[in-house]
């Protein structure tokens, strides 16, 4: 006859739960916060002390003043030709480089992973960067977020993980028809391997549409800003003047608050939206990279 669970199991289980419902709640609440702010009457925002657990009247000012902004949209265009073509150049680039290490035939193959794993944890750092960003003339340039950092270090190790667990008498009957090397790497392994690309891709996504610090270093001219330095020049320069014009002198301060919130969100929502959708890949693919090393 089984025996239930013991007293001290169930607590443990409690405890377990307590504990997670505190994560969730943790991780939840700032970015209910933000939204919550962001849909809120600026003078009530300002005055409010304490936990906001609901929008203080209901406004849409601070969206309307978002879009007021020009940089806001210039900032997406430019976004979202890095991401495009970022996640182009680094899937392609990776998948590449994930095959040749992932053959067992490579002459120098475990010398090779050496040096690319060193430089995980080594690099030449942030000057010797810019000078070859600039020498290829690249600097200015929304390539310069792109061409510099095609291929991620550990992205490139779990795809190459991934690539060995195709079995290899796929390869080899391939080989047998007369297959090359580019027609079993397009046909065969990135289509066997779909659930590992798509994980690729969102973390790609994510890392170019958040990237903010290398940008700010190559790119000067503000035509050529991504969404995430307006974002940045808005949240710490405080620079909200423009997208509350018609408001008195005294309102400012307090529709910029809100201004702040909304343009965050503004920011967020589209990797939100984009997430749910490949997030049923993201175990199977991580799993998949990490079975076989």
């Amino acid at each position: 006859m089984n025996k239930g669970p013991s007293m001290l199991e169930r607590l443990f289980d409690i405890g377990i739960h307590l504990i997670l419902v505190v994560l969730v709640v943790a991780t939840l609440y700032p970015l209910l916060y933000v939204v919550f702010a962001s849909f809120s009457d600026a003078g009530q925002l300002v005055a409010h002390k304490g936990i906001l657990y609901k929008s203080l009247g209901f406004s849409l000012e601070a969206y309307k003043g978002v879009m007021k902004n020009p940089g806001i949209l210039i900032g997406y265009r430019n976004t979202l030709f890095i991401v495009v073509f970022g996640i182009l150049v680094n899937i392609l680039m990776t998948a590449l480089g994930a095959y040749v290490l992932s053959r067992k035939n490579v002459i120098w193959n475990k010398a090779f992973m050496l040096i690319i794993v060193f430089t995980m944890f080594f690099h030449g750092g942030l000057i010797p960067l810019y000078l070859v960003v600039k020498n290829v003339g690249l600097l200015d340039s929304l390539w310069a977020t792109i061409i510099p950092f095609a291929i991620g270090t550990f992205n490139l190790i779990i795809m190459r993980t991934a690539f060995m667990s195709v079995p290899d008498s796929l390869e080899e009957s391939a080989k047998i028809d007369g297959a090359n090397h580019f027609t079993i790497l397009f046909k065969i392994i990135i289509p066997l391997s779909m659930p590992v690309i798509a994980v690729m891709i969102l973390y790609y996504a994510v890392d170019k549409w958040n990237a903010w610090f290398y940008a700010s270093v190559f790119i000067k001219s503000r035509d050529l800003f991504p969404l995430q330095l307006v974002l940045r020049e808005i949240l710490i320069s405080n620079s909200t003047d423009g997208m509350s014009v018609g408001a008195d002198a005294g309102d400012r301060h307090q529709i910029g608050e809100t201004i702040k919130y909304a343009t965050i969100i503004v920011a967020t929502v589209p990797v939100l939206c984009i997430y749910p959708f490949v997030q049923r890949y993201f175990v199977k693919g991580v799993m998949v990279g990490s079975l076989k090393g």
